[in-house]
């Protein structure tokens, strides 16, 4: 896939793609360049280039490679936060930028401290979320030599990073600098890393922070083509039953209103991925929901039997298509992405359309015509009637009245991060995300632990909202020493632990697909949560029952400060329904 990128980006810019981590972009004269000099130390050259970017927060964990710029962090006014393991750091900035929409900025050391690093790295990279990340590396007459905590960082990361940079020369830093933040944000937004040999960092340098990057290879096409734009209008004014298949691009792109026009002019169903959702509003009658292989059946059908399918900032990866030959056989496809990558990569595409989403759309709206398609709508009301989502209500604990009770209480405002598994594609259904940005999770990667430090980075982005995680009990404990830096940033979180005492997801596939042998997903033991929310000085409850779960819900999500809340859930919940490997997205496993 990483190769596919850079020739496809080659193909369209004719410019070496910055995709690819070998070849270092070429940098401007920085004599030319930035509003004053002084001569400083290079470390504290590096933290007044962050102020100059108005980067507010960074997350850390320090070492010795990386202790001059820790030196130079303590004099500035930028806010550090100290996290418990350097994956908390970059989860944590994961979700700060996820929730802002700014660049999110995390250091480590080198060696372990870069290597515990790697993980949250590829999520950002799949889910093209922007980082910049700073690694100590050993001194540059030690490198190569397997010196004291020395690893090739830039090689181990060059297919989970859009760009890296390993600095060799100490002029070339803030030029570096400049660019990295430049390349995470714009075209397809992504992680970038910058190795700082210690020897670097304690140079003296003239401290002129170029006005601008610059990139020669680098140049995102953000505009339509106007032929390829005018095709799309015409396939859509004439199609009976189109629908939008809408995802993570977006949000990225802030293309949440044009969205709606959209929808709303032609009278079009909504699906979204799950990176998708929240881009449109939840309890929207155009909604479908979720589409793949935890969708909503409905969404599925609608797209089986639509004749024309838009689709915007995706990539049809293999969780929304099933069986890739038989996704929406009636359907023409537009594809708008910004990344050409992306553009025919997984499904044959009829009118491709590299450049911004929210761009295109503005190029789009004009030349369309509102159409009566009554027909079709009732088509789709008819598909929700006889297929709506549905669970058992018992006096047992269900996860999916969990989240209802949630999404009631907060009326779908909340910005609601989870981890990954069962809990994850339960918040994806009962949910109903009505602002974008609100739901912050790992997508592409799907890695346990997120939640936590990720919930943290949005609460710390966004002090006076209400930021909830939504976790399971083997989630959770990946990361949970993350509590003491919620304690210690005085965050007020709400964490709601969906407590199966198993790893659910795992253990579903194992009823699916190998006749219920169960093996290794099982926990023998299992913390105590409240006690262990007692230890952080943090309020806790157990929940055992939906009247527990009624009468005790409004007075912890309304008072002040932290609270942790162990719902002790039937374990033998599945998330339904569930499309099996290999099959088509219309076949569904419903119990």
């Amino acid at each position: 896939m990483f190769e596919v990128r850079y020739l496809l980006e080659l193909a369209f810019t004719s410019i070496p793609s910055i995709r690819t981590s070998n070849v270092e972009p070429r940098t401007s004269n920085l004599e030319n360049e930035g509003d004053y000099v002084l001569e400083v130390i290079a470390a504290q050259a590096l933290i007044q280039a962050l102020e100059q970017e108005n980067v507010s927060v960074v997350f850390g964990y320090p070492g010795g490679s990386i202790l001059p710029v820790y030196d130079a962090l303590a004099s500035s006014t930028i806010k550090h936060v100290l996290v418990r393991h350097e994956q908390g750091a970059v989860f944590a900035a994961n979700g700060y930028a996820r929730a802002t929409g700014r660049v999110g900025v995390c250091i480590a050391t080198s060696g372990p401290g870069a290597t515990n690093l790697v993980t949250g790295i590829a999520d950002a990279y799949m889910d093209s979320v922007p980082l910049v990340i700073f690694t100590g590396q050993v001194p540059t007459t030690q490198v190569g030599t397997d010196a004291f905590q020395e690893v090739d960082i830039t090689g181990i990361t060059v297919p989970i990073t859009k760009h890296n940079y390993l600095v060799k020369d100490h002029r070339k830093l803030l030029q570096t600098i400049k660019n990295a933040f430049y390349i995470a944000a714009t075209g397809r937004p992504g992680p970038v890393l910058i190795d700082l040999p210690q020897d670097m960092l304690k140079t003296k340098i003239s401290f002129r922070y170029p006005k601008s990057a610059s990139l020669q290879s680098y140049k995102p096409v953000l505009e339509g083509h106007f032929g390829k734009i005018n095709e799309a209008a015409r396939l859509i004014n004439k199609s009976r039953r189109p629908v939008i298949y809408a995802g993570g691009g977006i949000l990225i792109s802030q293309a949440c209103e044009e969205l709606k026009q959209l929808a709303e002019v032609i009278s079009a169903p909504v699906t979204n991925t799950f990176r998708g959702l929240s881009c449109f509003p939840g309890e929207h009658p155009l909604f479908l929901g979720m589409l793949g292989l935890h969708g909503t059946r409905y969404a599925n059908l609608a797209v089986n039997e639509c004749d024309l399918l838009i689709a915007l900032g995706v990539r049809f990866d293999d969780r929304v298509t099933g069986k890739v030959a038989t996704f929406a056989p009636e359907a023409k496809i537009i594809h708008v992405d910004i990344d050409p990558a992306e553009i025919g990569k997984n499904v044959r595409i009829q009118v491709p359309i590299v450049g911004d989403v929210k761009v295109v759309l503005q190029a789009l709206l004009p030349s369309l015509k509102k159409t009566d398609r009554t027909v079709w709508l009732q088509r789709i009301e008819e598909l929700k009637s006889l297929y709506p989502l549905f669970y058992q209500q018992e006096n047992v604990l269900k996860p999916q009245f969990v989240l209802e009770e949630l999404y009631r209480l907060t009326n779908g405002e909340a910005i609601i991060a989870t981890d990954v598994g069962q809990h994850q594609m339960w918040t994806a259904q009962y949910y109903r995300f009505r602002k974008p940005g609100t739901i912050i999770s790992s997508g592409g990667l799907g890695a346990m632990g997120f939640g936590l430090p990720a919930a943290i980075g949005a609460q710390l982005g966004f002090p006076e909202k209400k930021v909830i995680l939504v976790t399971g009990d083997g989630s959770f404990q990946m990361t949970m020493s993350e509590l003491a830096t919620m304690v210690e940033q005085k965050l007020p979180l709400k964490i709601f632990i969906l407590n199966n005492q198993s790893l659910g997801m795992v253990r579903q596939l194992q009823e699916f697909y190998y006749d219920k042998r169960y093996f290794g997903v099982n926990f023998e033991f299992v913390p105590d949560f409240v006690i262990l929310a007692k230890a952080y000085r943090i309020p806790g409850y157990n929940i055992n029952t939906p009247d527990e779960l009624t009468q005790r819900l409004p007075d912890i999500l309304n008072t002040p400060g932290p609270a942790l809340v162990n719902c002790l859930i039937d374990p033998r919940e599945n998330v339904l329904p569930m499309v099996l490997n290999g099959q088509i997205i219309t076949k569904v496993e419903e119990s």
